[in-house]
Formats: C-alpha cells, structure tokens, sequence
C-alpha cells in the first residue's frame, strides 16, 4: 500500500467545499493504486482513504520504508537509494511536477482542518494508558506522536520563543498550533464574555413584529375551538378523586395560622412539656440575695456606719465596697425616700441575665488515678539510698564541693574555710586537713586508680596534692611520675604556667600549682586521668583551658567565646568535650576540632551537668529548679524536664554502676532518682523518682552545695551550706 505525504487524496466531490477537479487532475490522483503492489485489489476511493491513514503512522515495515521515503523527500536528503523510492513513489509533489505550472494550494480551503487522525469521534481519553490513539480500517494501531520534550525544555523554549504563549497543542494530531492575531482576539473576547463575532451589534434596535397601528381585522380570524367552552371531563374526574381522598383522611388541607404572639417566661422553672425543655443545657439565673438588716429604714445600731468608716467606703473602689450603699436610719417608714439606684440596679441586672450566658458543664468521669502513668513501686527499684548513715563534721564554712576516691575508701572536700580536707567514707574520721589560702571552689580526685592525685581550684590557680593516704607504692609511684618530667629546652607560650610549689607546701602534700590570670571555677578530669579541664571566670576564648599533667602542657581549644561558660565534662568513652553556657550546651569534637551538636536546654540558666556513664544521656540542672535529660539519639531537645525541686539547683550526677541519678538543691533536698537506660535503641529511658533525701538545714538561702555518688555502693554524699557532709546509704 502506497503512503502519502500531505492530505488524503479523496474522491472529487467527496468534500462539501471544493470544487469539482479537472479530468487531468483526476487522473493525477487516481494513480496511485496504478504504482501500488500489484497484489492490491483496493478501490481508488479505499486506498485513498488508507492513505490518509497511512501517514499519520502505522506498526508495519513497509508502510513505515514508504512514508520514510516521503518524509525524506520532504527533507531533501542525498541518499540516492531514497531518492530512487521517492521516484517510484507517487507523493503530489512529483505529481505535480508534470502538470502545468499552477499553485499547488489552489485548490485548498482555509476552512479544511488537518484529519490526519482519523479515529473517529472517540474520546481520546480511553488511551491515555495505551501507546496508541485508535486503530485504522485495516485493525492497525495509529500510534501518538512522540513527544520527548520535558518540562527543562519547555522552559528553555518559554525563555527563547516569543510566540510560545500563542502556542497550543492539537490533540487530534498532536501537533502544536501557533494562534494567529485573530485567533488570539477571539479567545480575549470570549474571556471577557463578548460574542466571537467582533462585528456582531447586540444593540441593534429591534424591529416589532406586529406594528403599533390598530388594526380593523384580526391577525387571525380562526373560530374558537370547542373545548374551550366545554367542561373538561378529565379535570373533572382528578377533582372527584381529590374530594375522596378528603373525605377519606388521606388529604389534610391547610389549616389558617395563628397569628397571635405567643409569650412565655424566660426564667420559669423548665418541665419536659414546656418551650424550654428542648434546652437542657440551660442554667437557670441566680436569683437576687434577699435583703438584710443592713437594707432596713431603721436598721440597729451596729449596722450604722461611723463617721471614719463613711469615709474609708467613700475612699474605696465601687468593685471593693462591701455594701454598695450606706446604711441609713429613718424615724418612719414614710420619711424613706426614693432609692436613686433603682434604675442602674435594674440596668445592671437585665445585663447580668442578658450578656452572661449560663450553660450547664458535663464533667468528665475519669479516675485521677488513670492519669497518673503506670511507673513501676520504687520498692521494685533498689537498690538506692534511702536513710541517713553518716555526717562529716569539720568544715566551719559552708562545703562548696566534694570528691569521691576511685576505689571509694577516701572523700575530699572543699571548703569557704580555706581548708581541704580528706575524709575517710567508712568511718567518717577527718584524716588530713591541708590549709591552701582560699575558697576552694571545685575539687577533683583523679579517676586512674594507678594514680593517687587531688585538683583543687583555690583562687586562680589549680593544685595538685598527693594525699598520700591508702597504698604507700602507690603514693611513691605517684610522685615519682610527677618527678619525671624534664622541663623542654626552649619553653613554649601557654595560657597557663606551671609552678613547682616551695617545701613547705610539700609537706602539706602539694605538688604542683597552675597559675591562671582569672579566678577559676571548675575543674574536672578525663577519664584516663593525664588531661583536666578548667573553666575561668572571664570573657572571652580563653574561659576554658586543658592542661595535660605527664607533659605539663596547657592550651586553650576555642578560639571565639559563645557565652559566659558554667561547666564543662569530658565524654566518658568518645573524644567529646561538652560544655555548658546559660542557655545551651555545645559538643565538640576534640580531634575534629568542630562542633557536633548544640542542645537546647529551655532553662533559664544552666548550673550543672552530668554525663551518663554509657555516654548517650545527660542531664543538666537549672536555677530556676528544672533538671534536664537529653537523649543524645534522639533529638537536640530536652527528653523529659523534672520540676521536683522548689528552688534552684546546684549539682545532679550519675551513679558509675547503678541506674541512678541525684540532684541537689537549695531547697535543702536530694532526689535520687532512677534512670534506666536500655541497649534497645527503640525504647525510652524510665525515668522514675524514687527517694527524697532531707538533712541539711538551710543557711544564708542556701542548702545542697554539691552532690557524688560512691563508685562501687548504692551511696550518695551531699555537701551543704551548714558545714556538714552527709552520707546516705
């Protein structure tokens, strides 16, 4: 079957608007079937039309190497095989060129419309699914054009083509159609709701059909027919049916609405049957209070006011007066005068009843119980301490901090007093008191058990004291490492200088002294006991130093400051450095060098931190009595906030070995608590508060100072502001 480019070729006549062609023109069009596969038995007629077909694409090879053929003679190719093919193929183009030069397009209506898509009148939307738009008479798909221009492309050609926003894609052919000026002024008018016919006049004057003249004779003389005066037999036969089915009950007429008012009180007592039954979440209003002796013409005396109380009622406020009038005494009831409150009382009731609406409110029946979360007894959760044991008297100052040996057998605390002293935790003896000159303000014991050294933040330096108690190898051990270092040839710039301390300081037990140029007010080790960071009470990069003991090296990790700093703990098994300001607390990444991670609190002023052994929780207390804990896995947002205290809160940690927490506060309170931690990550921390430990009495506003759990027992020991240090087991 030979394809055609262009138009259908049709039979002449077969299009309502053309003309009738001449013979030499038939004979041009009907050859085609002439050229075709000798094997086609087709009329000219049919294989005009499958040739229409054709064009618009087929699944077949030879239609699709003979419309290649045209579409390359379209496109003036150079291959000599396809101009061979398009010569044997009869495109109008060749068949034209014998006849007599003329227009091509002569012939053509601007009214035709391209029906290269020759489905029918089916909706197209039954393919949107499918490859194809339909099928030709010969049961062949008419596949869609291919369309593999995405959004980027149209875009581009928004952007390059002037003409684009005139462009509109045809869906029978799939092309896209460029509107032309007078295309485009038809869809403006129709959008402004205009007629498409711009010369159309919708207010041309209208020309009457019947004229304004009385006439003699009638439009219409035709007689009138006979049912006009007749009665009608069907009306009459639906109005019987209708006066039976009055009569029956089955019709009801209407009955006259009354047109009375009809009036009721608004305030009467409501019963089932009344107006205001339908409400029954109605309240009924307060009735007035009944007067009393003090309303009386001739009340007792007691109920007349004195001349200082007139005045104090005539100082007050209308909305603070007791009685809204004086009370008055009058000889008889005829000598009362009219009460000149009388209209603005009633005024003000009428708006009482009016503006305040009145509604009756159904309470919720829940048990208070079933709102309180299901938390295991605390009974299920021991071991913690629960009673007082014993209480460390020494101190004549208040006990800022304190600080648990390693194995658990010492205790070192600090004091206003200007004393540290070292304590031994079973037998509560004072075993050594050392005088350094200051207010101890952070003590620290070193936590490598291979190690016996105390910190001891004294004013703006840091001490290191061997307490020489316990294991004398280890105490020798001790101060032979320190006695190893030798000093580097050319000494580098620190923030910090190290000094070795005179021998009188030595007999007391001190070894090292690091000097600051800022008070210093925490001081805290690493875990494997060779590095301790110090917090600084100034401005700046420099609030926090790390020092490192076998080197005797200082430095400062921050070079910009994000706030005055409170507190700072090094991470129990990872390198992170956590610290704390007033409002956040920030990790960094010591061999990264970068921050990690930024918690939000949402406290007023952070006081103190602690870090779950495991290192994936934290807590931080607050003075404005909130105890903070932060999932690390979970979110920079607080998990749960503990509002147990009553005041501020000065110290919270974390038992080594057990699931427990503590926290001490002004309030002169300690609230251990128990804190579960699981390996499943998809499962909470239980947090449940467990005892409520009281002992220290308060002085100066201030209670519990500081708090630290025994490394290997259930016991917590607590320094306060009387001077005492208790033990609870």
């Amino acid at each position: 079957m030979a394809g055609v480019c262009g138009k259908p070729h049709m039979s002449p006549g077969s299009l309502p608007g053309k003309r009738r062609l001449e013979p030499d023109q038939e004979l041009q069009i009907q050859e085609p079937p002439l050229l075709s596969d000798p094997d086609s038995s087709l009329s000219d007629s049919e294989e005009s039309v499958f040739s229409g077909l054709e064009d618009s694409g087929s699944d077949t090879s030879e239609e699709d190497s003979e419309g290649a053929g045209c579409e390359e003679d379209n496109r003036r190719a150079e291959d000599t095989s396809e101009e061979q093919t398009q010569a044997a193929l009869p495109c109008p183009r060749t068949a034209d060129t014998g006849a007599p030069s003329r227009d091509e397009y002569e012939e053509d209506s601007s009214d035709e419309e391209d029906i290269r898509n020759t489905v029918g009148n089916v909706p197209l939307a039954w393919y949107d699914d499918f490859p194809h738009v339909g099928y030709d008479l010969d049961g062949k798909r008419i596949y869609k054009p291919l369309r593999t221009r995405d959004e980027l492309d149209q875009f581009l050609d928004k952007m390059d083509d002037p003409d684009f926003w005139r462009t509109v894609q045809d869906k029978m052919t799939g092309r896209d159609l460029r509107l032309t000026d007078e295309q485009v002024a038809l869809v403006h008018r129709l959008q402004r709701g205009q007629f498409g016919d711009s010369d159309f006049n919708p207010y041309e004057p209208s020309v009457d059909f019947f004229s304004g003249d009385i006439m003699i004779h009638p439009v219409t003389n035709r007689p009138a027919d006979k049912r006009s005066f007749i009665p009608s037999l069907v009306e009459k036969e639906k109005v019987s049916r209708m006066v039976h089915a009055i009569k029956m009950g089955w019709i009801k007429p209407r009955r006259p609405q009354d047109s009375t008012p009809s009036f009721y009180d608004l305030w009467a007592q409501e019963d089932p049957n009344a107006v205001l039954g339908r409400h029954k979440m109605h309240v009924p209003a307060p009735k007035l209070a009944l007067p009393g002796h003090a309303e009386s013409y001739n009340p007792p005396p007691e109920y007349l006011p004195t001349e200082e109380e007139r005045l104090a009622w005539m100082q007050q406020e209308p909305v603070e007066r007791k009685l809204n009038f004086l009370p008055q005494k009058f000889p008889s009831l005829r000598t009362v005068p009219a009460y000149g409150r009388f209209i603005q009382e009633r005024f003000e009731r009428c708006l009482d009843l009016y503006l305040c609406p009145r509604q009756r409110k159904m309470r919720v029946n829940v048990d208070p119980e079933d709102l309180i979360p299901k938390l295991p007894r605390p009974r299920d959760l021991q071991p913690f301490p629960v009673c007082q044991a014993l209480v460390y008297r020494g101190h004549s100052d208040l006990v800022r901090c304190l600080s648990v040996s390693p194995g658990g057998q010492w205790l070192a605390s600090g004091s206003d007093d200007g004393t540290l002293r070292l304590w031994e935790v079973s037998t509560a003896r004072c075993m050594k008191t050392v005088r350094v000159g200051g207010v101890v303000r952070s003590i620290a014991w070193n936590p490598n058990p291979a190690v016996c050294l105390v910190a001891a933040a004294v004013d703006d330096a840091v001490l290191l004291l061997n307490p020489a108690l316990g294991d004398r190898l280890l105490v020798g051990s001790t101060d032979q490492l320190l006695e190893a270092f030798t000093p580097p040839e050319e000494p580098s710039l620190q923030p910090a200088q190290w000094l070795e301390v005179s021998e009188e300081e030595r007999r007391r037990g001190m070894r090292l002294r690091i000097c600051h140029s800022k008070p210093v007010t925490q001081v805290t080790w690493h875990g494997r006991g060779d590095y301790l960071a110090v917090v600084l009470s100034s401005q700046g990069h420099t609030q926090v130093l790390i020092h490192q003991l076998s080197r005797r090296r200082s430095q400062s990790p921050f070079r910009r400051s994000h706030g005055q700093v409170q507190c700072v703990s090094f991470h129990p098994t990872r390198p992170f450095l956590l610290v704390a300001s007033q409002r956040s607390v920030r990790i960094y990444h010591l061999l990264r060098q970068e921050l990690t991670k930024k918690l939000m609190p949402n406290c007023k002023w952070v006081s103190s931190m602690a870090v779950h052994p495991a290192g994936d929780n934290i807590i931080c207390g607050s003075y404005d009595s909130k105890l903070v804990w932060f999932d690390l896995d979970l979110s920079t947002k607080p998990y749960k906030v503990l509002r147990h205290h009553k005041k501020a809160l000065r110290a919270v940690a974390f038992h080594p070995r057990y699931p427990l927490f503590a926290s001490g506060s002004d309030d002169g309170s300690v609230i251990v608590c128990h804190g579960m931690v699981y390996n499943d990550l998809l499962q909470n921390p239980l947090l449940v508060p467990v005892k409520v430990l009281k002992g220290h009495t308060l002085t100066r506003d201030l209670g519990v100072l500081d708090v630290a759990f025994h490394p290997t027992q259930p016991w917590i020991f607590s320094s306060g502001a009387d001077g005492t240090i208790r033990l609870f087991s």
